[in-house]
């Protein structure tokens, strides 16, 4: 197995191919978690599955409570629409509670936008926007991503 990834790095290069050699994404950030209550779902990861809490807070512009919970090197984010007007409410409505959306950690997210957009992905957020815990966020239209939500996620310090 090794063998074969070191033969296609040699052939094709894939390191300079993606990003001029640079690493676009730096880890998973987060794992974005749609629920209905916060109240309701947080004993099982916090009594269940024994992750700390890290806090809760609230995101008006998205019309959001967030829950951030450490999981190892990630964290997982609850979140529980405060308004059937959120994209989340609108989320859980169509396709139920569950996994709603995957961040990656990127630096200089404003290249990493230009980035996808000269690759053909369509994005949600044309520009960075404010999300949960200060973060500048844009989201990916699954429809270029094979049905995934992805999300950027640029934080600083």
């Amino acid at each position: 197995m090794i063998g074969v990834s070191l033969y296609y790095r040699k052939v094709y290069n894939f390191k300079s191919i993606a990003n001029g050699g640079e690493q676009m994404i730096k880890k998973v950030d987060h794992i974005g978690i749609a629920v209905c209550s916060l109240d309701e779902a947080l004993p099982f990861y916090t009594d269940i599955l024994k992750l700390p809490l890290l806090g809760i807070e609230e995101v008006k512009s998205e019309k959001l409570r967030v829950a951030f919970i450490k999981a190892g090197e990630t964290k997982l984010e609850l979140l529980e629409p405060t308004s059937s007007e959120s994209a989340v409410a609108k989320f859980i409505e169509k396709r139920g509670e569950g996994l709603h959306h995957v961040a990656l950690g990127v630096e200089s997210i404003e290249e990493r936008i230009k980035e996808m957009k000269e690759k053909g992905i369509s994005m949600i957020n044309e520009e960075p926007k404010i999300g949960a815990g200060g973060a500048q966020v844009a989201f990916m239209h699954p429809k270029s991503t094979g049905k995934v939500l992805y999300e950027f996620c640029e934080r600083k310090g």
